[in-house]
């Protein structure tokens, strides 16, 4: 996800977002415990995604 993008979403989509992609990092981190992981690169850009909308969310609470 680019940051263009997140900026122009809703703070429910951001929340919408986060919430799915800490869902994805938690099965991910159970594939690679049980050594089913397909995608080992996606573990990395799903962490990169999440601080992302945290911090569209947070600079938008400070600018509030």
């Amino acid at each position: 996800m680019k940051t263009e993008d997140l900026r122009i979403m809703t703070p429910d989509q951001l929340a919408e977002s986060l919430l799915n992609l800490k869902k994805e990092q938690f099965n991910l981190r159970f594939q690679a415990a049980t050594g089913q992981v397909e995608k080992t690169h996606r573990a990395g850009e799903i962490r990169k995604d999440i601080a992302r909308i945290k911090t569209v969310l947070r600079s938008r609470q400070a600018t509030a």
